[in-house]
């Protein structure tokens, strides 16, 4: 299986699901579909807001594709590949609609660039969150700028150098990164359902302006978060990265 990712338009609400059997990982082929998605509801007029989500009630996102990682041979390929990640924030950035996040479990690397990505997000208590790119040999770096910009320097500090400590959603949610904290899924659908009805009902073009206020000063993004992928495509055909890839597929 290599996963799927499925948009619905139901009372103005649009809600992307992603879905990966290892723990809705990130190979390329997903976050070309997720910015595609994001894109698309964000131009059609039907939704005026939507919802990102995964599947399942475990983990939230597990990140970058292993397997896809181990595959990449040469700088070219590994850019093409981070710059899916950056592809799918400036979607979230650029959309003119709130995207809102539900984040029902632990959120790895870029699983933390999408709940960061994000307008606003919601969790559960058990949504723990690593940036473990240093771990591997690489680092945070296409999703730097969304995690920073949300939580800010000191705590996205602290996340990449602490790459193989769980941070809880409690700590997520004193940090900015989570707006509130719920004990079940139950009650964080709830929440995020009457948010989203709420917001479908408010005013399309009053949101587009606070949307454009917001991101103000991420103009450059398209840019920056290019040259990351590049940062990050050399960085993850060194031996030390390959090395260290293969020791963690296999543990």
């Amino acid at each position: 299986m290599t996963g799927e990712v499925n948009t619905s338009i139901e009372n103005n609400i649009a809600t992307i699901t992603f879905f990966h059997p290892q723990s809705n990982s990130l190979p390329g082929e997903i976050l070309r579909k997720l910015a595609n998605e994001i894109t698309d509801a964000g131009n059609n007029h039907e939704a005026k807001v939507i919802i990102l989500k995964s599947e399942g009630e475990k983990a939230f996102c597990a990140g970058a594709s292993f397997d896809e990682l181990a595959s990449i041979n040469d700088i070219e390929i590994g850019t093409k590949f981070f710059s899916g990640f950056a592809n799918v924030i400036n979607a979230m950035r650029k959309a003119p609609k709130f995207v809102i996040a539900r984040v029902q479990g632990k959120a790895v690397g870029g699983g933390v660039g999408l709940a960061c990505g994000a307008d606003y997000t919601l969790a559960t208590e058990s949504a723990s969150v690593k940036l473990s790119e240093l771990a591997i040999g690489i680092g945070p770096f296409v999703v730097g700028p969304a995690v920073e910009r949300k939580i800010g320097s000191a705590a996205f500090i602290q996340l990449t150098i602490d790459a193989t400590r769980w941070q809880t959603a409690t700590w997520g949610k004193e940090k900015g990164m989570y707006a509130d904290v719920f004990k079940t899924a139950e009650e964080l659908d709830k929440a995020v359902n009457e948010l989203a009805v709420t917001l479908s009902q408010s005013n399309p073009e009053a949101m587009r302006m606070l949307k454009k206020i917001f991101w103000e000063g991420t103009e450059h993004w398209d840019t920056l978060l290019s040259e990351r992928a590049a940062m990050s495509g050399s960085l993850v055909v060194s031996d030390f990265t390959r090395n260290a890839i293969a020791k963690f597929k296999g543990k």
